[in-house]
């Protein structure tokens, strides 16, 4: 299932990629979002080989669940239209459902980094690992690329529909309403998903206010819902420690009065936080010192990182 918004330069690849499966049973459903661009045209250019259909744009996540009402496949395979999937993932993927007779299977996946300069660089592969609560490795920020996943379609009709209100952490939001239900996640190894990434840019450093804003909504919902079902376990309040650290990191170079409250959040979670750091410079100074008062420093050394690379140092006005 595919949702398109002017992604023409990559839409013919994640399509093929879907058409090139060595999975017999394979069903390609393509959703373009109001694209301006050809995509529309390309789209067509496959005839019968896809279901497609033409919206007005409305966003990934309501295209996502359109896609989804028209599917009717055993297994679905959500898959962005700049990224593609290697001939046998479908297949592998099945099969290991089959096997474990679970819900859900993620594997391995690589980023394919499309530089400035017109070079394209296949990163090494990243091994998601087993993860022995998959809730609590959610909340907590692991992350695994959307293509890398497969699921059963039982567990998409009860794990409710993607929410259209989200403009970032959609994927993560869903993965969590998952595991929320239940649903046995496993774990395959070997790499079969290519994830596109231009440049340096990532949903984080294009919009770090939008990033934040959307994460939030999830990680407090997640945190409610946990405590309305009596669920809210030592192990999910460490991992929503972690993920309240992460919120206060991010706004820290944007809004350091937000930046103070995600902290203080993070410390109401879990009062023994440790700042989860696995550099030694940080480890020796909270020996030291403590992690707040180490955490004022690595703040410190960050602005001034900040300055830095940016050659804008603060200028003394009183001149």
């Amino acid at each position: 299932m595919i949702p398109c918004f002017n992604a023409e330069k990559w839409l013919a690849e994640a399509i093929n990629s879907c058409l090139n499966q060595t999975y017999p049973h394979i069903e390609i459903i393509v959703i373009d979002d109001g694209s301006t661009d050809n995509s529309l045209d390309i789209i067509k250019s496959y005839g019968d080989k896809i279901i497609w259909q033409h919206l007005p744009h409305q966003g990934g996540n309501y295209a996502r669940n359109k896609g989804f009402k028209l599917s009717k496949g055993q297994y679905i395979q959500y898959l962005d239209a700049d990224d593609y999937i290697l001939p046998e993932k479908i297949a592998r993927q099945v099969q290991f459902l089959e096997e474990t007779e679970a819900d859900v299977v993620y594997s391995d996946w690589r980023y394919q980094r499309h530089l400035s300069n017109g070079s394209i660089v296949l990163d090494k592969i990243q091994v998601s690992e087993y993860q022995t609560d998959i809730l609590a490795s959610l909340l907590a920020n692991w992350w695994v690329a959307l293509s890398a996943l497969l699921y059963k379609r039982n567990v998409v009709e009860n794990s409710g529909v993607w929410d259209e209100s989200l403009t970032a952490a959609q994927d993560r939001a869903f993965f969590i309403s998952v595991a929320m239900n239940e649903a046995k996640v496993v774990y395959q190894p070997g790499c079969y998903s290519i994830y596109r990434r231009h440049g340096s840019v990532t949903v984080s450093t294009s919009s770090t206010i939008r990033w934040v804003k959307n994460h939030y909504i999830v990680v407090d919902r997640t945190e409610k819902k946990l405590l309305q079902l009596n669920k809210l376990s030592i192990k999910y309040r460490q991992a929503l420690a972690k993920s309240y650290f992460e919120l206060a990191r991010h706004s820290l170079l944007i809004d350091y009065s937000q930046y103070l409250k995600f902290l203080e959040e993070t410390l109401i979670r879990f009062p023994e936080f440790d700042g989860d750091s696995d550099k030694f410079i940080y480890k020796f100074m909270q020996n030291i010192f403590g992690f707040r008062k180490t955490e004022r420093i690595a703040c410190y050394f960050l602005y001034i990182k900040k300055f830095v690379t940016s050659g804008k140092f603060p200028i003394n006005s009183s001149k």
